[in-house]
């Protein structure tokens, strides 16, 4: 599933607000939260700016260094929909297989959200010539 450039940039950017409010609360530093995250301090200021859309893994790093929900950062980061019910969700299982890469999760969650979306799609009702 292939997202607009304009979305994916404003929700990276609202996340990357996200990010630097919850770690200005827990009074961290960018390079202290990086250090804690494992992640690197450039690499870090880039998420925080809205230039770079973490993977779920580095948001799991980030979220259990700032002591907050994943959940809450994949459904900010647009992996997970809040309508689809956090708990059990298929993206959830996805996510937390460790047998798959980062690309073979995403792989799936782009086939599972095209599945839904088509799902959602109104059925159109066959028209007839009847005049």
């Amino acid at each position: 599933m292939v997202k607009s450039k304009g979305k994916v940039s404003s929700t990276a950017r609202a996340l990357g607000e996200y990010l630097k409010e919850q770690r200005i609360s827990a009074q961290l530093s960018l390079r202290q939260l990086a250090d804690q995250a494992g992640v690197s301090n450039p690499y870090l200021s880039q998420i925080e700016r809205g230039l770079r859309k973490p993977s779920a893994e580095v948001l799991q790093q980030i979220a259990k260094a700032l002591r907050i929900s994943a959940e809450q950062l994949y459904v900010r980061a647009g992996i997970l929909n809040p309508e689809d019910g956090v708990g059990g969700s298929v993206e959830l299982a996805v996510l937390g297989d460790t047998k798959l890469t980062e690309r073979q999760k995403q792989s799936l969650l782009d086939v599972y959200a095209s599945f839904l979306a088509l799902n959602n799609r109104p059925v159109e009702s066959p028209q007839t010539d009847e005049s």
